[in-house]
């Protein structure tokens, strides 16, 4: 509850507490920030790098007002060191993701053609027949295999891929710096050859389609750099971020179906009552604890009270969409997955201006891939004991490195 500092007395701040870069294997809730969440609505924190410490907001009503609230922004973050979960913190000028009002509209408007819920649709027909032939050559292969490898990897890749503009050719070299990039592992000199591989085949690709009068994400900012809409550093800081969301869904489809093969009784119900399927993937999306800590700071631009503790301009700020997720005033016992659950206005794309792009676009692609391997693969399940199955480890997003499967 954001209120006016005169209504109510101010409280002390709460003590800074230490955040350490938690390797979780499985779907566990992160167990700091449920210590968090019980402390209060708003704590100190200190993430592993960066530079001193951070407010962080954990209330599902919290979250959706600071995120709404323009006196919260992004922009200042770009010239500061704040505590962060990230070892390497390089944004590029001109990144969506740390752009403020009006300037975030002009530039998420160059792009927004290649998201709208008529484009994302157009292209579900094509991803279909993509995934249909993935899963062909699974089933001709035969059992066991790992499902990470053969389709929640390489089915985000060319849909992604295809929206963007990136040919068939380099989009395994594109996946390559993908990987890299999100991971914490290998340093700040392994991201930033990643990063800048990335960049300069963007730069490239977009300087190659100034003129263009095709829809995909590349031609797009191509066209608006060529009629002088935006900058080709614009163009640029814009087009990585997307690229680079295709791996949110192999990680979180991964986490979803690691839920279903350990939870029988989920996943024959979504066989047997497949009207239930949209509901369930929200249900999931709200369950699934889709990154590591938290993501973006934002700078408040004056003095704001939340919750009767004062937030002083200049301090940063930190949302958590999971915590959000998991508010009982919101979503009443909120630790069970309950497919009947509605209303169910989760978080997980987030809120606000900041709220994902392509958002639309990641949920028709988990969409096919539940429906196809639950119609397809009635026999799905683990090959390994599920403490077996390997996890992501010193990345941003979590997710299961392997999900090895029989059918």
């Amino acid at each position: 509850m954001i209120e006016d500092t005169a209504t109510r007395p101010l409280l002390g701040p709460p003590p800074v507490r230490h955040w350490p870069a938690l390797d979780i294997v499985g779907t566990e809730f992160d167990p700091v920030l449920a210590e968090l969440m019980r402390e209060g609505p708003v704590s100190r924190v200190q993430l592993p790098h960066g530079e001193g410490w951070a407010w962080l907001v954990t209330r599902y009503d919290d979250v959706k007002a600071v995120t709404n609230d323009p006196r919260f922004t992004r922009a200042p973050v770009v010239d500061r060191q704040v505590t962060r979960l990230a070892p390497h913190f390089k944004p590029k000028r001109g990144s969506l993701a740390f752009a403020d009002q009006p300037e975030h509209n002009r530039l998420r408007s160059a792009v927004a053609p290649a998201f709208t819920l008529r484009g994302v649709e157009l292209l579900r027909s094509r991803a279909q027949d993509t995934l249909n032939e993935m899963v062909d050559e699974l089933l001709a292969d035969g059992p066991p295999a790992d499902l990470t490898a053969r389709i929640l990897e390489p089915f985000p890749i060319a849909v992604v891929s295809e929206v963007m503009g990136v040919p068939a050719a380099d989009r395994e070299r594109m996946s390559a710096w993908t990987r890299q990039i999100v991971s914490s592992s290998g340093g700040a000199e392994a991201s930033a050859r990643a990063k800048d591989g990335m960049y300069g085949w963007f730069a490239e690709a977009i300087r190659s389609r100034y003129g263009s009068t095709e829809e995909d994400v590349i031609s797009l900012l191509g066209a608006a750099v060529g009629r002088g809409d935006i900058s080709e550093e614009e163009a640029i800081g814009l087009v990585g971020p997307l690229q680079i969301g295709g791996e949110a869904v192999t990680a979180n489809t991964g986490q979803m179906l690691f839920l279903l093969l350990t939870r029988p009784g989920l996943l024959e119900r979504l066989r047997a009552e497949p009207d239930v399927r949209p509901r369930a993937i929200d249900e999931l999306l709200r369950y699934i604890p889709h990154r590591t800590a938290v993501g973006l700071a934002r700078i408040a631009q004056e003095d704001v009270e939340i919750h009767g503790v004062r937030i002083s301009a200049g301090d940063a700020v930190y949302v958590s969409y999971l915590a959000a997720n998991r508010d009982p005033e919101v979503f009443p016992d909120p630790e069970r997955i309950d497919f009947d659950r509605t209303p169910n206005p989760h978080v997980a794309f987030g809120h606000g201006p900041h709220y994902c792009m392509g958002g639309l676009l990641a949920r028709m692609q988990t969409e096919l891939l539940i429906d196809t391997l639950v119609d397809r693969l009635p026999g799905l399940r683990l090959a390994v004991p599920p403490q077996e199955v390997p996890w992501r480890r010193s990345t941003l997003i979590r997710g299961p490195e392997a999900l090895p499967v029989a059918w």
